[in-house]
């Protein structure tokens, strides 16, 4: 009988919140305006009774009290904005209009009854009422939100909840529950947090947890989603709490850093998809400012691949240093108007300009003619094809723009007399296993003999491994296969790779440009290797979903080994020599490779122009690039073996 008859309240209260939200706004302003007259009235009454022991509703005390009240309050709530919130998103800022509301209407009540003082009302009502007003108002609008909230919107709601825990109790992590009490499709259930002061407490009504017991009441409540509301922890600390999470079959999101977050506020919608890069990302080391500035300050610079990943991210970080011209040079027309579109939105209030060229580094005219008239100082070149598979199917064109490219941009960079040219290399240069690998070999072949007869330009390259998100990096695949419900296709369950973020290579990239003296082959310290089905597990498991195996039937996404693709390794390798040098920068070594002279050099590419088949490409490259050793099968190469770390570590 009790529960029918609380079904019944409910339902009533339900249908009269239907009827409340599909008012038009006026009509919702005004009624809402009706309910605090109501209560001016009975806050009026109590406060009387409270003074003198006894109701009167309209004697002339409270005639007198009631119409300087109303006349006060309604000019005030209007001026104020009291009457334009929406009632779902009330919150902090609606207390704050409504605590100026009411200190200007309690200055105004307090000073005619109170202060100056009106027969025959009691003085300290012009105290008393004002308190009661508030109050009631107060509680007025959270009763209303809450039903609306609670009530209506979750009636309606029809979708799964997802039930959710925030790591962090502290400011970051209550705006982020306040957030989230307007979204009916999640319900928070409490706070985790490392300090032990708050263990067993309640904020707001919700449980603070401590993280030895994340598990227990991640299985007991039925917890789906994890969210990380801590942006002032370094990668280290955020490394070890993912790991902490990363088995117990929930899905974590988090907020961004610090150095990412735009102003003070936080709210349900900075909440972004946990990226690989939270996890394997290294903490950050402070640019060197005098070493970004050498080729960037004030400077005409020219990036080449401007709109590929690397590329773009050097652009942005070129901006930031304070270039006085950036060249955007790229082949492909989307990628070319996307990163300039962003950088003229970044650059609108600086003095920089932004120029786009669209155009092939292979057209020799044009290159020259664009170092010419934008008087280019130093060249970024990033331009490569990449993409072992396609390239290995395209070794025609791959070499015409990894090789050819580089040799047309180095002579012309020099005849300009350019200060700085440095080279985008990669670790598949070293000993390569396919056409890509040797194009780059080859690319830095061309930069070293130039460096080595330059008088005007210092030449130097940077090899490094693969960077996280990039457009040739496993991340992006396997985040596309979890998300279309799998499998997972790796190579090979050994195949070994050493992995950056974007934002670090590109960095670290400008400070070595920084540290030439020209000839350098700059190698930049990957950290320690990663096992790519590791990496693919970890993914998985932070997607809040299981891996699918002969033990576990019903896991949620398969892991398949598909075979190593044509000319891929196993294992990477970052210096053919065994001699890396410290430089100024803890995370930048350098190392003096050999290299073909420039003569012999200028014969076997004038071979490799001549090359218009496949076969014809890669017999100039095996005799331009000696430890190229072409592979098309699935066995790794000779003398292969797993690293332990990065030859900057190591060394």
């Amino acid at each position: 009988m009790i529960h029918s008859l609380i079904d019944f309240v409910v339902r009533v209260i339900a249908r009269v919140l239907e009827t409340f939200a599909r008012l038009p706004r006026r009509s919702k302003q005004a009624t809402v305006f009706l309910g605090d007259c109501a209560l001016l009235v009975l806050s009026v009454w109590i406060a009387y009774f409270m003074r003198l022991g006894e109701w009167s509703f309209a004697n002339e005390p409270v005639r007198i009290f009631g119409i300087v009240a109303a006349a006060t309050m309604i000019p005030i709530f209007y001026a104020t904005g009291l009457y334009q919130f929406i009632f779902r998103h009330a919150g902090v800022g609606l207390l704050r209009t409504l605590v100026g509301a009411f200190v200007a209407y309690t200055a105004v009540i307090a000073t005619i009854f109170t202060l100056a003082g009106i027969s025959p009302v009691p003085r300290t009502l012009g105290l008393v009422q004002p308190l009661l007003l508030f109050v009631m108002i107060g509680a007025f609008r959270l009763v209303i939100r809450a039903l609306i909230v609670d009530l209506l919107e979750r009636r309606r709601f029809s979708g799964d909840v997802r039930r959710v825990l925030i790591y962090g109790a502290g400011m970051a992590g209550q705006r982020l529950a306040a957030s989230m009490q307007s979204d009916p499709a999640f319900r928070c259930c409490g706070y985790i947090d490392d300090d032990m002061r708050l263990a067993g407490q309640r904020l707001d009504g919700l449980p603070v947890y401590r993280a030895e017991q994340a598990a227990d009441i991640i299985a007991r409540n039925g917890i789906s989603d994890v969210m990380l509301a801590l942006p002032q922890i370094g990668r280290h600390r955020r490394r070890e709490i993912l790991g902490q999470l990363s088995g117990l079959g929930v899905v974590v999101q988090t907020l961004p850093t610090l150095s990412e977050m735009i102003g003070g506020s936080v709210s349900f919608d900075d909440l972004r998809p946990l990226e690989i890069e939270d996890l394997l990302g290294r903490e950050p080391v402070a640019p060197n400012a005098l070493l970004v500035a050498r080729t960037t300050l004030r400077k005409s610079v020219m990036v080449t691949g401007a709109g590929g990943s690397i590329g773009s991210e050097l652009c942005r970080q070129i901006v930031a240093a304070g270039a006085a011209r950036l060249v955007l040079f790229e082949v492909t027309e989307f990628a070319l108007y996307s990163i300039h579109s962003e950088l003229a939105a970044l650059a609108a209030h600086s003095d920089i300009e932004i120029v786009p060229i669209l155009g092939s580094i292979e057209a020799r005219a044009l290159v020259e003619r664009v170092l010419a008239e934008h008087g280019v100082d130093t060249i970024y070149h990033a331009a490569a094809y990449k993409h072992v598979p396609l390239v290995e199917a395209n070794p025609v064109a791959a070499v015409r723009n990894n090789v050819l490219g580089t040799r047309t941009l180095v002579d012309a960079a020099g005849a300009a007399k350019v200060s700085d040219f440095i080279l985008v290399s990669t670790d598949k240069a070293v000993r390569p296993t396919n056409v890509m690998g040797a194009s780059k070999r080859a690319a830095e072949q061309i930069v070293q003999a130039a460096a080595a007869r330059a008088s005007h330009t210092r030449f130097s390259m940077v090899r490094f491994g693969n960077v996280l998100g990039s457009s040739g990096s496993v991340v992006p695949l396997f985040r596309q296969q979890i998300e279309a419900g799998g499998p997972i296709t790796l190579t090979h369950r050994e195949v070994t790779r050493y992995f950056m973020t974007i934002s670090e290579a590109a960095g670290l990239v400008i400070q070595a440009g920084g540290l030439a003296s020209g000839g350098e082959v700059f190698v930049l310290d990957m950290g320690n290797p990663v096992k790519i089905g590791e990496l693919a597990r970890l993914m998985i498991r932070l997607s809040g979903l299981t891996e699918r195996t002969s033990d576990n039937p019903d896991g949620d996404i398969g892991i398949e080994e598909v075979g190593l693709r044509p000319g891929e390794k196993l294992y990477e390798e970052l210096l053919i020599g065994e001699n890396p040098q410290v430089t100024r920068h803890a995370r930048i070594m350098k190392a003096r490779e050999d290299h073909v002279g420039a003569r012999e050099l200028e014969r076997m590419l004038n071979a490799l122009d001549e090359a218009d088949e496949p076969g014809a490409v890669i017999a100039a490259l095996r005799e331009l690039v000696p430890e190229f050793e072409h592979r098309r099968d699935d066995a790794p190469s000779p003398g292969q073996r797993p690293p332990t770390s990065s030859p900057a570590i190591a060394s």
